[in-house]
């Protein structure tokens, strides 16, 4: 079967959007055309392609055209560019975990930003669900602790991302003056990313056999609020050891456990024929963790 790819378009543009109405605007035509090319696609394959809900979702067919419609954008790019037509803006939507975004992740992507006419589209979730979103075809490629790789797809190791139990001289004192126990712990605020995020909480169930709702835990959305939270004394944390370690040589924040460091594998996931800007992108990735990450657990 050809695929018809302004449909697919629409099935892509609604995704992307959560909108039928933002996904018109995107394409330039009205609500009710896209919502017209919706359903013809899902005529033409002979079942729904979308799970309307919120968030809107594709089906396990839907999410196949959306991987396969992804990965032809990224060869017809490489096609004009090799046919030196005129120089076309290039999506790049990937996957990435915050605290990679947070330290190192850019600075990988900074050559062929400063290069190329690239669009990115960020999806930043846990390491642990980054790959649900090249899965799902939302996604190129992504970060990830994952290491088998998809069916069609790439899996390579890039190293583990340290993490340190943090705190402040001045929250140490408050709450750990007695040292650090099952007791201390039960009244000292910890501190996890989001509901999927549980590093914090199998830490505290392994080591000290306390249970989410035994122990008061921020819920903060953001690699960088963690450690500014942590600064003002709001609580103690598990951080990236990039993130973290001009404030722990300055002192501002100590290492209160230095015999539990966390290591997370990371690896890049990228499908096989997804063209050259992929393949560029990767082997800065790889490059560049290779410098930055440790290959090996201490």
């Amino acid at each position: 079967m050809m695929q018809d790819y302004k449909l697919l378009s629409a099935l892509d543009a609604v995704l992307r959007e959560q909108s039928f109405d933002k996904a018109a605007k995107r394409l330039h035509m009205t609500q009710s055309a896209v919502s017209q090319r919706i359903k013809l696609l899902e005529t033409e394959h002979g079942q729904p392609l979308l799970i309307r809900s919120q968030p809107i979702k594709p089906t396990a067919l839907g999410q196949k055209l959306l991987g396969h419609y992804q990965r032809v954008l990224q060869l017809e790019s490489e096609l004009n560019k090799q046919l030196n037509k005129e120089k076309q803006l290039q999506s790049l939507p990937l996957a990435v975990n915050a605290d990679s975004l947070a330290t190192w992740f850019v600075d990988a992507l900074a050559p062929l930003l400063q290069q190329q006419q690239i669009e990115l589209n960020l999806y930043v979730e846990d390491e642990s669900r980054t790959w649900e979103r090249v899965s799902s075809g939302e996604a190129l490629a992504c970060i990830t602790s994952k290491a088998k790789a998809m069916s069609g797809g790439e899996s390579h190791f890039l190293g583990y991302m340290e993490y340190l139990c943090v705190a402040t001289p001045n929250f140490i004192k408050r709450y750990f003056s007695q040292g650090i126990n099952k007791r201390s712990l039960q009244h000292a605020p910890a501190m996890t990313f989001d509901q999927h995020d549980d590093m914090h909480l199998r830490f505290l169930a392994d080591h000290y056999s306390l249970q989410q709702g035994q122990y008061p835990c921020h819920t903060v959305r953001s690699s960088q609020a963690f450690v500014d939270i942590t600064l003002a004394d709001g609580g103690y944390s598990f951080n990236s050891r990039l993130h973290i370690e001009k404030q722990i040589n300055s002192g501002q924040l100590i290492h209160i456990l230095p015999d539990n460091i966390i290591y997370v594998p990371l690896y890049w996931h990228c499908w096989q024929l997804s063209g050259e800007l992929m393949g560029q992108l990767t082997e800065n990735i790889i490059s560049h963790c290779q410098q930055v990450l440790g290959q090996n657990k201490k």
